[in-house]
C-alpha cells in the first residue's frame, strides 16, 4: 500500500564500489519508493554499479566530491533549498558530514546515521592515536543524532562503548537482504556448471580479498578437508591485493587445483546457491549480507563468530555452526560435519524471515519519524 503523502527522504552515502553497503541502500531507497515517498539519494561519489537498479523516481544528485568532508558545504546548501523531511546517512565520515550539515543549515530535521562494521574490530591493529583520532569525533558527533541505527546488535553495543550515548538512542535494525530480485538472479544461468558437476563437493565464498575476510584461514581448513576426501572452493570477490598470497598458499598445500578464485561477478548468486556450503571466515563485520543471502536461498553455512552480526544471524549455532576466527581446523571439521549432515533449505530460509525489503523499510520510517 502506498504512502498517502509525498514526503522526502534525502540517503546521503559515498558509493565507493560493489559491495554490501551499496547494495543495501539501493534496496532502502526502493522501498521508501514503493512506499510513496520522494526519495533523494545524495552521493558523495559514485564508483558502483548498483545505480543502475534504482527506480526511476529515485533522485539521483551527484555532489561531485571527492570525499565526504568536501561535500559538507554541498549538502548544507541542499538541506536549506529542499528541507527534507528526514536525512540518513550511512558510512561513518558521511555520518559526521550529515549530522555538522544539518547544524550549520539550520533545518530541524531528524537525521539517522547508519553503522553497518563493528568499529572498535575493524581498529584493533591500529595504534593508540589512530583509534583516538577515529573514536574522538564519533563521540563528539554522534550525540547529535537523532538516531542511530546499526545493523546488528554487537554493532550496537560498540558504538555505545566507544561514544557513551545512551542506548534508548541507538535503534538496532536489519539490513535490507531479501528481495525477490535475489532469487530471480540464482535462477539464472551458471557461468561454470563444471564447478558443480556433483563428482565433488563446491564450497563458496565471497568477499574483497582483504585482511578482514581472512581467507587465509578458509584455504588452509580446505586443505584439512582435502585430507578426507577432494573438495573444491570457490572464492568470488574484488580484487583487494591478496589474490597472488592466496594463490601461493594454496600451491604450498598442494591444493591449487582445488581453489577457484574468478574474481568480482556481477551475479555471484547462482554460485551461492549452487554450492553445498557457504562459508564466511571474517574477523570482523557487521551484519554479513552474504550470509543472510545464503540461507534465504536455502545454502548450509558455516561461520566465525567474529563481531559482529553471525551469531545473531545463526542464533548462535542453530541455523550453522560458528567456529572461532583463524582456526582452521575447527572450520574444517565444521564444514565436514555440513557436508555429511545438512539442514533443509526450508530451515535455513527461517533464518533469513528478520531481514525483508518491506520489514527494514518499516524500521526505518519509524526511527526517522516518518510513521507511527
Amino acid at each position: 500500500m502506498l504512502h498517502c503523502t509525498k514526503q522526502r527522504i534525502a540517503v546521503f552515502i559515498s558509493f565507493s564500489g560493489n559491495g554490501g553497503v551499496e547494495r543495501m541502500i539501493v534496496n532502502l531507497c526502493t522501498g521508501f519508493s514503493q512506499r510513496g515517498y520522494q526519495v533523494d539519494l545524495l552521493l558523495i561519489k559514485n564508483n558502483s554499479d548498483h545505480l543502475v537498479h534504482l527506480p526511476d523516481d529515485v533522485n539521483v544528485i551527484h555532489l561531485g566530491a571527492k570525499h565526504a568532508y568536501s561535500s559538507l558545504w554541498r549538502l548544507v546548501k541542499y538541506l536549506r533549498r529542499e528541507r527534507p523531511d528526514a536525512l540518513l546517512s550511512a558510512k561513518e565520515r558521511a555520518n559526521r558530514v550529515a549530522l555538522l550539515a544539518r547544524k550549520i543549515s539550520g533545518v530541524k530535521i531528524p537525521v539517522g546515521v547508519r553503522l553497518g562494521t563493528t568499529v572498535s574490530a575493524a581498529l584493533a591493529g591500529k595504534n593508540r592515536l589512530q583509534r583516538f583520532l577515529w573514536f574522538w569525533p564519533m563521540k563528539l558527533t554522534y550525540r547529535h543524532a537523532d538516531v542511530i541505527i546499526p545493523v546488528s546488535q554487537g554493532v550496537a553495543d560498540d558504538v555505545i562503548k566507544i561514544t557513551g550515548i545512551d542506548s534508548n538512542r541507538v535503534k538496532v535494525i536489519h539490513n535490507p537482504v531479501i528481495s525477490p530480485r535475489l532469487f530471480e538472479l540464482s535462477r539464472q544461468p551458471l557461468s561454470h556448471p563444471e564447478w558443480f558437476d556433483g563428482s565433488i563437493p563446491t564450497l563458496a565464498a565471497a568477499g574483497r580479498f582483504t585482511r578482514q575476510k581472512d581467507f587465509f584461514t578458509l584455504i588452509r581448513a580446505l586443505k584439512q578437508i582435502n585430507l578426507e576426501f577432494p573438495c573444491r572452493l570457490v572464492i568470488l570477490g574484488e580484487e583487494g591485493g591478496l589474490r597472488e598470497q592466496y594463490s601461493a598458499l594454496a600451491t604450498e598445500l598442494g591444493i591449487q587445483h582445488y581453489l577457484l578464485m574468478p574474481g568480482f561477478v556481477n551475479n555471484p548468486y547462482p554460485v551461492i546457491s549452487h554450492a553445498d556450503c557457504f562459508v564466511l571466515s571474517s574477523l570482523w563485520e557487521g551484519s554479513p549480507n552474504v550470509l543472510t543471502e545464503a540461507l534465504a536461498l536455502g545454502v548450509p553455512v558455516v561461520s566465525t563468530d567474529c563481531p559482529s552480526g553471525p551469531a545473531e544471524i545463526l542464533c548462535d549455532g542453530y541455523y550453522g555452526p560458528l567456529v572461532p576466527m583463524g582456526d582452521a581446523e575447527a572450520m574444517a571439521q565444521a564444514i565436514i560435519e555440513v557436508l555429511h549432515k545438512p539442514h533443509s533449505r526450508e530451515f535455513l530460509q527461517r533464518a533469513s524471515e528478520a531481514y525483508t525489503i518491506d520489514r527494514s523499510v518499516n524500521d526505518y520510517l519509524k526511527a526517522l519519524r516518518l510513521t507511527g
